[in-house]
């Protein structure tokens, strides 16, 4: 069943999404060669905790931390870790903030130092990606219409779409429907109503779209070894279209 949501819940996940926000922002500064994931991790508890907020991700499943850390060649879930980035890595910082009860979801890859021009592309058309799926989140169109969007442009420039991990619906849990995946058939899926919120979450890989777990049970990371990343906003669906609770340019 897909709940919808009324303007008050949305206007309290988009309170969510501004500390979520703000995260992200911090993060933007802190990123540089040296830095380790843990250290991020660790700011971002710090933060949320001063904006009375928590990590909704931790405890989750018994997962350990407030955010995943994903580098390279990591599709999502990585745990973060005290090894130093180094220049020339990606990183993809990934969280669910909880704010009284309302919850904000979002991704987004930082370059680390300067990147190469292969991945400066990747990560430009994943998140291009994103904004084009957003696109095609207004009521009246169907969940497909999202993913067939992201998936023509993403293979016409060269890149795969990950199949194993999708967008969601979320609420007061961070998994509700629909699933929104980031391929496949327009006209298909979910017809999309005002009142529905779910995240828009492509993961675009270099290679192959094909990954493998580690034994951790949480890493997922691309099977032919080369990088991937990702872009995440949660939107809400109103009677204009899609907007982003997670806007970093609002």
């Amino acid at each position: 069943m897909i709940v919808l949501k009324s303007k008050r819940e949305i206007e309290q996940m988009k309170k969510a999404g501004e500390i979520l926000v703000g995260c992200h922002k911090m993060i933007a500064k802190l990123i540089r060669p040296g830095i380790t994931t843990f250290e991020i991790d660790q700011k971002v508890e710090e933060y949320l905790a001063e904006k009375g907020a928590t990590p909704e991700q931790k405890g989750y499943r018994d997962y350990a931390y407030a955010t995943c850390a994903s580098i390279n060649d990591e599709i999502c879930h990585g745990f973060p870790r005290k090894e130093p980035l180094k220049k020339g890595d990606i990183v993809t910082i990934d969280m669910v903030v909880n704010y009284n009860g309302a919850l904000a979801d979002s991704a987004w890859t930082y370059a680390v130092g300067e990147v190469s021009a292969e991945l400066q592309k990747l990560m430009d058309v994943t998140k291009k990606a994103l904004y084009i799926g957003i696109e095609q989140a207004k009521p009246g169109n169907r969940i497909g219409d999202i993913g067939f969007a992201i998936q023509q442009y993403v293979e016409e420039q060269g890149f795969s779409v990950v199949r194993d991990f999708i967008g969601h619906g979320i609420g007061k849990v961070i998994h509700e429907k629909p699933e929104v995946p980031h391929f496949g058939l327009a006209g298909k899926g979910p017809r999309i109503k005002e009142g529905m919120v779910f995240t828009i979450e492509p993961m675009v890989n270099v290679g192959d779209y094909k990954m493998k777990m580690d034994n951790n049970g949480w890493t997922a990371r691309t099977m032919d070894g080369k990088h991937s990343a990702q872009y995440e906003h949660t939107i809400a669906i109103t009677k204009e279209g899609p907007v982003i609770l997670t806007d970093q340019d609002a």
